[in-house]
Protein backbone atom coordinates (compact mmCIF):
# COMPACT_ATOMS: atom_id res chain seq x y z
CA UNK A 1 0.00 0.00 0.00
CA UNK A 2 1.18 3.55 -0.77
CA UNK A 3 0.44 5.53 2.37
CA UNK A 4 1.45 9.01 1.15
CA UNK A 5 -0.67 10.23 -1.76
CA UNK A 6 0.71 13.55 -3.12
CA UNK A 7 -1.80 16.01 -4.53
CA UNK A 8 -3.15 14.74 -7.85
CA UNK A 9 -2.21 11.12 -7.33
CA UNK A 10 -5.63 10.17 -5.92
CA UNK A 11 -7.60 12.05 -8.58
CA UNK A 12 -10.50 10.17 -10.15
CA UNK A 13 -13.34 11.46 -12.31
CA UNK A 14 -14.81 14.63 -10.80
CA UNK A 15 -12.84 14.25 -7.56
CA UNK A 16 -9.48 15.89 -6.83
CA UNK A 17 -9.16 13.22 -4.12
CA UNK A 18 -10.96 9.89 -4.22
CA UNK A 19 -9.96 7.44 -1.48
CA UNK A 20 -12.32 4.50 -1.07
CA UNK A 21 -12.05 1.38 1.08
CA UNK A 22 -11.16 -0.48 -2.11
CA UNK A 23 -8.33 1.84 -3.17
CA UNK A 24 -7.01 2.14 0.38
CA UNK A 25 -7.08 -1.63 0.89
CA UNK A 26 -9.15 -1.55 4.05
CA UNK A 27 -12.76 -1.91 5.15
CA UNK A 28 -14.46 1.35 6.07
CA UNK A 29 -13.02 4.88 5.70
CA UNK A 30 -13.34 7.02 2.58
CA UNK A 31 -12.73 10.59 1.43
CA UNK A 32 -13.56 12.55 -1.70
CA UNK A 33 -12.74 16.18 -2.48
CA UNK A 34 -15.08 17.73 -5.04
CA UNK A 35 -14.20 20.92 -6.97
CA UNK A 36 -17.20 22.70 -8.51
CA UNK A 37 -17.12 25.68 -10.89
CA UNK A 38 -19.65 28.50 -10.47
CA UNK A 39 -23.06 27.04 -11.21
CA UNK A 40 -21.68 23.51 -11.09
CA UNK A 41 -23.30 20.45 -9.56
CA UNK A 42 -22.49 16.80 -8.96
CA UNK A 43 -24.77 13.86 -8.16
CA UNK A 44 -23.61 10.65 -6.52
CA UNK A 45 -25.14 7.52 -5.01
CA UNK A 46 -24.10 6.90 -1.41
CA UNK A 47 -24.22 3.10 -1.74
CA UNK A 48 -23.25 1.26 1.42
CA UNK A 49 -21.65 4.33 3.04
CA UNK A 50 -22.76 7.32 5.09
CA UNK A 51 -21.28 10.72 4.16
CA UNK A 52 -20.80 14.20 5.57
CA UNK A 53 -20.57 17.00 3.01
CA UNK A 54 -18.16 19.58 4.45
CA UNK A 55 -17.37 22.84 2.61
CA UNK A 56 -13.63 23.56 2.41
CA UNK A 57 -14.15 26.77 0.45
CA UNK A 58 -17.42 28.22 -0.76
CA UNK A 59 -21.01 27.31 -0.01
CA UNK A 60 -23.39 24.83 -1.57
CA UNK A 61 -26.80 23.22 -1.60
CA UNK A 62 -27.05 19.52 -0.75
CA UNK A 63 -30.12 17.67 -1.99
CA UNK A 64 -30.85 14.15 -0.72
CA UNK A 65 -33.31 11.70 -2.26
CA UNK A 66 -34.15 8.27 -0.84
CA UNK A 67 -37.08 6.02 -0.09
CA UNK A 68 -38.21 8.42 2.65
CA UNK A 69 -38.49 11.51 0.45
CA UNK A 70 -36.39 14.57 -0.39
CA UNK A 71 -34.34 16.89 1.82
CA UNK A 72 -32.48 20.07 0.88
CA UNK A 73 -29.79 21.69 3.00
CA UNK A 74 -28.27 25.12 2.35
CA UNK A 75 -24.64 25.28 3.51
CA UNK A 76 -23.22 28.78 3.98
CA UNK A 77 -19.69 27.33 3.99
CA UNK A 78 -16.62 29.56 4.36
CA UNK A 79 -13.91 31.31 2.37
CA UNK A 80 -11.21 28.81 3.37
CA UNK A 81 -10.48 26.25 6.06
CA UNK A 82 -8.57 28.94 8.00
CA UNK A 83 -11.41 31.48 7.94
CA UNK A 84 -14.09 29.85 10.04
CA UNK A 85 -15.95 26.80 11.27
CA UNK A 86 -18.49 25.62 8.70
CA UNK A 87 -21.89 24.06 8.64
CA UNK A 88 -22.30 20.64 6.99
CA UNK A 89 -24.80 18.03 5.85
CA UNK A 90 -25.12 14.34 6.73
CA UNK A 91 -26.17 12.06 3.87
CA UNK A 92 -27.23 8.48 4.72
CA UNK A 93 -26.42 5.25 2.94
CA UNK A 94 -28.75 4.00 0.19
CA UNK A 95 -29.53 7.52 -1.05
CA UNK A 96 -28.76 9.83 -3.95
CA UNK A 97 -27.17 13.21 -3.20
CA UNK A 98 -26.60 16.31 -5.34
CA UNK A 99 -24.08 18.98 -4.37
CA UNK A 100 -24.60 22.28 -6.23
CA UNK A 101 -22.79 25.60 -5.83
CA UNK A 102 -23.84 28.93 -7.34
CA UNK A 103 -20.41 30.51 -6.79
CA UNK A 104 -18.28 27.36 -6.97
CA UNK A 105 -15.99 25.89 -4.33
CA UNK A 106 -14.33 22.80 -2.90
CA UNK A 107 -16.22 20.30 -0.80
CA UNK A 108 -14.98 17.34 1.21
CA UNK A 109 -17.12 14.19 1.29
CA UNK A 110 -16.09 12.25 4.37
CA UNK A 111 -17.46 8.71 4.31
CA UNK A 112 -17.62 5.35 6.02
CA UNK A 113 -19.15 2.01 5.14
CA UNK A 114 -21.95 1.35 7.60
CA UNK A 115 -24.96 -0.84 8.30
CA UNK A 116 -27.50 1.51 9.92
CA UNK A 117 -29.40 4.03 7.87
CA UNK A 118 -29.77 7.29 9.80
CA UNK A 119 -31.84 10.28 8.63
CA UNK A 120 -30.36 13.05 6.49
CA UNK A 121 -29.54 16.04 8.70
CA UNK A 122 -28.08 19.54 8.77
CA UNK A 123 -25.16 20.36 11.08
CA UNK A 124 -25.09 24.02 12.13
CA UNK A 125 -21.70 25.72 12.48
CA UNK A 126 -22.54 27.29 15.88
CA UNK A 127 -23.12 23.76 17.25
CA UNK A 128 -19.60 22.55 16.34
CA UNK A 129 -17.48 22.25 19.53
CA UNK A 130 -14.10 23.99 19.08
CA UNK A 131 -11.47 22.38 21.31
CA UNK A 132 -8.03 23.80 22.09
CA UNK A 133 -5.88 20.72 22.62
CA UNK A 134 -2.39 20.70 24.11
CA UNK A 135 -0.30 23.69 25.20
CA UNK A 136 2.97 25.35 24.24
CA UNK A 137 4.42 24.07 20.97
CA UNK A 138 1.88 21.21 21.02
CA UNK A 139 -1.10 23.60 20.88
CA UNK A 140 -3.67 23.00 18.17
CA UNK A 141 -7.37 23.56 17.48
CA UNK A 142 -9.83 20.73 16.87
CA UNK A 143 -13.21 21.40 15.24
CA UNK A 144 -15.22 18.39 16.40
CA UNK A 145 -18.00 18.54 13.79
CA UNK A 146 -18.27 14.76 13.33
CA UNK A 147 -16.73 13.49 16.57
CA UNK A 148 -18.17 10.56 18.49
CA UNK A 149 -20.53 11.89 21.13
CA UNK A 150 -21.06 15.16 19.22
CA UNK A 151 -22.90 14.24 16.01
CA UNK A 152 -24.60 10.89 15.48
CA UNK A 153 -23.30 8.62 12.74
CA UNK A 154 -23.18 4.84 12.47
CA UNK A 155 -19.43 4.39 11.85
CA UNK A 156 -18.01 7.72 10.67
CA UNK A 157 -15.81 9.90 12.89
CA UNK A 158 -14.47 13.12 11.34
CA UNK A 159 -12.76 16.22 12.77
CA UNK A 160 -10.69 19.17 11.55
CA UNK A 161 -7.36 20.12 13.13
CA UNK A 162 -5.69 23.51 12.73
CA UNK A 163 -2.06 23.82 13.86
CA UNK A 164 -0.26 27.19 14.07
CA UNK A 165 2.97 27.47 12.10
CA UNK A 166 5.91 25.99 14.00
CA UNK A 167 3.79 23.76 16.23
CA UNK A 168 3.63 19.97 16.49
CA UNK A 169 0.23 18.33 16.20
CA UNK A 170 -0.88 14.70 16.64
CA UNK A 171 1.57 14.60 19.52
CA UNK A 172 2.37 12.61 21.54
CA UNK A 173 2.25 9.89 18.85
CA UNK A 174 -0.72 7.63 19.39
CA UNK A 175 -2.40 4.63 17.83
CA UNK A 176 -5.81 2.97 17.52
CA UNK A 177 -5.10 -0.36 15.83
CA UNK A 178 -6.03 -2.91 18.53
CA UNK A 179 -9.37 -3.81 20.06
CA UNK A 180 -8.97 -3.34 23.83
CA UNK A 181 -12.38 -2.63 25.38
CA UNK A 182 -12.48 0.69 27.16
CA UNK A 183 -8.88 1.52 26.22
CA UNK A 184 -8.32 1.38 22.46
CA UNK A 185 -10.48 1.04 19.36
CA UNK A 186 -9.61 -0.09 15.83
CA UNK A 187 -9.95 2.83 13.41
CA UNK A 188 -8.62 3.34 9.89
CA UNK A 189 -7.64 6.99 9.46
CA UNK A 190 -7.21 9.42 6.58
CA UNK A 191 -5.31 12.72 6.86
CA UNK A 192 -6.06 15.37 4.20
CA UNK A 193 -3.80 18.48 4.31
CA UNK A 194 -4.02 22.14 3.40
CA UNK A 195 -1.63 24.98 4.32
CA UNK A 196 -1.72 28.75 4.67
CA UNK A 197 0.65 30.46 2.25
CA UNK A 198 2.73 33.55 2.94
CA UNK A 199 3.32 36.30 0.33
CA UNK A 200 2.59 33.85 -2.45
CA UNK A 201 4.79 31.08 -1.03
CA UNK A 202 2.88 27.82 -0.43
CA UNK A 203 3.09 26.16 2.97
CA UNK A 204 4.20 22.68 3.85
CA UNK A 205 4.62 20.30 6.76
CA UNK A 206 5.73 16.80 7.71
CA UNK A 207 3.85 13.70 8.80
CA UNK A 208 5.23 10.69 10.64
CA UNK A 209 3.70 7.23 11.06
CA UNK A 210 5.81 4.46 12.65
CA UNK A 211 5.26 0.72 13.18
CA UNK A 212 3.43 -0.25 16.37
CA UNK A 213 4.11 -3.99 16.47
CA UNK A 214 4.22 -7.24 14.53
CA UNK A 215 1.92 -7.06 11.54
CA UNK A 216 1.38 -3.32 12.10
CA UNK A 217 4.28 -2.00 10.09
CA UNK A 218 3.08 1.22 8.46
CA UNK A 219 6.13 3.49 8.16
CA UNK A 220 5.82 7.02 6.75
CA UNK A 221 7.96 10.14 6.91
CA UNK A 222 6.47 12.47 4.32
CA UNK A 223 6.71 16.10 3.33
CA UNK A 224 3.09 17.11 2.87
CA UNK A 225 1.62 20.01 0.92
CA UNK A 226 -1.79 21.32 -0.18
CA UNK A 227 -4.05 18.46 -1.23
CA UNK A 228 -1.81 15.64 0.02
CA UNK A 229 -3.29 12.62 1.76
CA UNK A 230 -1.73 10.20 4.25
CA UNK A 231 -3.39 6.84 4.96
CA UNK A 232 -3.01 5.32 8.43
CA UNK A 233 -4.26 1.72 8.56
CA UNK A 234 -2.23 1.12 11.74
CA UNK A 235 0.80 2.37 13.63
CA UNK A 236 1.86 5.25 15.85
CA UNK A 237 0.87 8.45 14.04
CA UNK A 238 2.38 11.80 14.85
CA UNK A 239 3.83 14.24 14.93
CA UNK A 240 2.19 16.34 12.25
CA UNK A 241 4.63 19.24 11.97
CA UNK A 242 3.71 22.68 10.61
CA UNK A 243 6.75 24.63 9.35
CA UNK A 244 7.18 28.09 10.90
CA UNK A 245 5.20 30.81 9.16
CA UNK A 246 2.58 28.50 7.66
CA UNK A 247 -0.49 27.30 9.53
CA UNK A 248 -1.46 23.69 8.83
CA UNK A 249 -4.94 22.21 8.38
CA UNK A 250 -5.80 18.57 8.24
CA UNK A 251 -9.09 16.76 7.98
CA UNK A 252 -9.23 13.41 9.79
CA UNK A 253 -11.65 10.71 8.64
CA UNK A 254 -11.91 7.56 10.76
CA UNK A 255 -14.04 4.41 10.87
CA UNK A 256 -13.61 0.82 11.95
CA UNK A 257 -15.29 -2.49 12.70
CA UNK A 258 -16.09 -1.95 16.37
CA UNK A 259 -19.67 -2.12 17.61
CA UNK A 260 -19.02 1.05 19.61
CA UNK A 261 -18.32 4.26 17.69
CA UNK A 262 -15.53 5.62 19.86
CA UNK A 263 -12.14 7.32 19.49
CA UNK A 264 -10.05 5.41 22.03
CA UNK A 265 -6.30 5.86 21.67
CA UNK A 266 -3.05 4.67 23.20
CA UNK A 267 -0.10 7.09 23.51
CA UNK A 268 3.40 6.00 22.52
CA UNK A 269 5.08 4.94 25.78
CA UNK A 270 8.26 6.88 24.97
CA UNK A 271 6.40 10.17 24.59
CA UNK A 272 3.27 9.92 26.75
CA UNK A 273 4.97 12.00 29.46
CA UNK A 274 4.62 15.07 27.25
CA UNK A 275 0.95 15.34 28.25
CA UNK A 276 2.03 15.82 31.87
CA UNK A 277 3.85 19.03 30.90
CA UNK A 278 0.81 20.70 29.38
CA UNK A 279 -0.70 22.10 32.62
CA UNK A 280 2.53 24.09 33.21
CA UNK A 281 2.40 25.86 29.83
CA UNK A 282 0.03 28.32 28.21
CA UNK A 283 -2.02 27.57 25.11
CA UNK A 284 -0.52 29.19 22.02
CA UNK A 285 -2.01 32.73 22.00
CA UNK A 286 -2.62 32.48 18.23
CA UNK A 287 -5.42 30.04 18.95
CA UNK A 288 -8.17 29.75 18.04
CA UNK A 289 -7.21 30.42 14.42
CA UNK A 290 -10.91 30.66 13.59
CA UNK A 291 -14.20 30.38 15.44
CA UNK A 292 -17.73 29.21 14.86
CA UNK A 293 -20.31 31.91 14.07
CA UNK A 294 -22.65 33.00 16.81
CA UNK A 295 -26.09 31.49 16.72
CA UNK A 296 -28.62 34.02 15.45
CA UNK A 297 -31.43 34.81 17.88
Amino acid sequence: MTHHLPAGSALAGPYAVDVSPQTAGWGYSGLRVLQLPPGGSHTFDTGDSEWIVLPLSGGCTVGVDDDFGHDTFELAGRTSVFDGVTDFAYVPRDARATVASADGGRFALTGARCTRRLPARYGAAPDVPVELRGTGSCSRQVNNFGAAGVFECDKLIAVEVLTPGGNWSSFPPHKHDEHRPGEESVLEEIYYFEFAGHDGTPGLGYQRVSPSGPGRDTDVLAEVRDGDVVLVPDGWHGPSMAVPGHHMYYLNVMAGPGAERAWLICDHPDHAWVRDTWPDQAVDPRLPLCTAPERSV
